[in-house]
């Protein structure tokens, strides 16, 4: 099971790094492409894998868990993306702990 704070960090931190609050990246139906064209700090697609990259890096560093995302079109809705951040968060939890 994904710790109880897991899933507000990750909402905080890639808000942060897409440099949006969270109400606004974290809309009902908003997709990947959504994101970019919204945020101040993405221009493409690589810019939203670095913001992904960062968010990671963060989980590494304050919960040792290292979380690798798969690739993802860019129509996947972001609660798509927050879930499969905290579905990786816990097999990879899971891992570190076996």
């Amino acid at each position: 099971m994904v710790t109880p704070e897991v899933e507000p960090y990750i909402r905080k931190k890639f808000a942060e790094n897409a440099g949006l609050t969270e109400e606004q990246l974290f809309v009902a139906d908003a997709t990947l492409t959504d994101l970019i064209a919204l945020s101040p700090r993405m221009t493409n697609s690589i810019d939203l894998m670095e913001a992904f990259a960062r968010t990671a890096n963060a989980l590494r560093k304050d919960y040792g868990v290292q979380v690798r995302l798969p690739a993802l079109p860019l129509d996947t809705p972001i609660t798509t993306v927050l879930k499969t951040f905290l579905d990786e968060f816990e097999r990879q939890q899971k891992e570190t702990v076996a």
